[in-house]
């Protein structure tokens, strides 16, 4: 009896969750002139869950059919008359009515943690109209085409692929590289989407924040242009330096993404770096402000045929991973990794993390992901001296100089 109240408290307060939005929204509407506010909404979940509780004591499903059925018609006639009156054609209100009345049966007699989490996903997707409404608006086709894209390569193309590997060295699972493939367009994808919602940006930080999430290469290449165009080196050089400090955070989401247990290692080196190149490069910046200059143009990080030539470039480097990794030994890792490093750092990483799990020990796992971050930092001032002046470069080596040994002392104090 305990538990059965329990679970009709859960089913009420999924309703008044979600009522809650829906009045607030309603709020200057005069009384009795809404059909379902934040008491119905309540009231429509605890009758689901009461109903439930009525089926399952009869043993008899088609009582709660026949509830949600009857529950359906009296909130759509309600809802009709007022769309009627209001010229409204807006059916979100009976949806989510229909919602609360079938979560609060699945919180009495289903799993009450799920109907929980559905209840705070419900409200939460009711309450992001705005949001959702100017996502909408301001995504274009190539963007949407890209994230359906995502969509039939992971529920379609990823299960068909085989999930064992194909080489005699034991490195190439198609699915699994597929899969991480995907795993890292995807971070991109967001923070590309993330940078779209943000508008046109007018600051240098702004700038090299978001046209890093793509790629720290590709800004540090555009600041250099900058730079050699006639701009002043220091801020300049101070957004490159930050930028490479979400390089740094790219790595530890996958980090975390796919083997948490390698944070304890790569978390102190990889954050003291981060902080010195954030700290470093908002001294460098305060230096001298910048003229207005253009924005850093964010490619599509999940357009077909860059994400195919990274899959290609994933599958040779895991395959000849784990070739040389047979012949040479564990210790051969961290060179693959630095040297694949140079121009893709989320190559390098996924391609250390996917040793997790097997013969190879953390430590060394750790220390090829931290390989494979450093020597990408290297190949970031190399851009920098293609791209740039002297001046624009050198800040950037040193503030790179700084944080790597920063990074190294954090390493050796946590082997300790």
């Amino acid at each position: 009896m305990e538990t059965l109240i329990l679970r009709l408290g859960l089913a009420l307060a999924i309703g008044l969750l979600v009522g809650l939005e829906r009045g607030w929204r309603e709020r200057d509407a005069p009384e009795g002139s809404r059909t379902a506010g934040i008491r119905t909404f309540g009231i429509s979940g605890l009758l689901g869950g009461i109903i439930a509780a009525v089926s399952e004591t009869q043993q008899n499903p088609f009582v709660f059919a026949a509830g949600l059925l009857g529950f359906t018609m009296s909130l759509t006639w309600f809802k009709l008359r007022e769309a009627r009156r209001d010229e409204d054609f807006s059916v979100t209100s009976v949806v989510a009515g229909l919602c609360v009345f079938s979560l609060g049966g699945l919180a009495v007699a289903g799993d009450y943690k799920a109907a929980a989490a559905g209840g705070a996903a419900l409200a939460a997707v009711l309450a992001s109209r705005e949001l959702l409404h100017n996502l909408l608006k301001r995504l274009t086709w190539p963007e949407l085409r890209s994230a359906l894209v995502l969509a039939v390569m992971t529920a379609i193309v990823l299960p068909l692929l085989p999930n064992q590997t194909i080489d005699p060295w034991g490195g190439f699972n198609p699915r699994e590289v597929w899969f991480l493939t995907v795993l890292s367009a995807t971070i991109s994808f967001a923070g590309y989407v993330a940078t779209r919602l943000l508008g046109s940006t007018r600051g240098l930080l702004v700038s090299g924040l978001t046209g890093a999430i793509v790629s720290s290469t590709a800004v540090t290449a555009s600041f250099g242009q900058k730079v050699r165009a006639g701009e002043p080196a220091w801020p300049l050089a101070g957004a490159a330096s930050v930028a490479a400090a979400i390089s740094l955070l790219r790595v530890l989401v996958i980090v975390l993404a796919l083997s948490p247990r390698l944070l304890p290692l790569v978390v102190p080196p990889l954050l003291t770096a981060g902080v010195v190149f954030v700290v470093c490069g908002s001294l460098l910046m305060i230096k001298r402000a910048p003229g207005a200059g253009k924005d850093v143009d964010a490619r599509n990080p999940f357009e077909l045929m860059p994400l195919l030539i990274f899959a290609s470039l994933f599958a040779a480097t895991a395959t000849l991973g784990a070739a040389v990794v047979a012949r040479i030994g564990n210790n051969s890792l961290i060179g693959i990794s630095a040297a694949s490093g140079i121009f893709d750092v989320d190559v390098a990483v996924l391609t250390a993390l996917r040793s997790v799990g097997g013969a190879m020990p953390l430590p060394t796992v750790g220390a090829a992901v931290l390989a494979a971050a450093l020597v990408n930092a290297g190949g970031r001032i190399f851009v920098a001296i293609l791209s740039g002046t002297a001046g624009y470069w050198v800040l950037l080596g040193l503030v790179s100089l700084v944080a790597a040994a920063a990074g190294a002392s954090a390493y050796f104090l946590t082997m300790q």
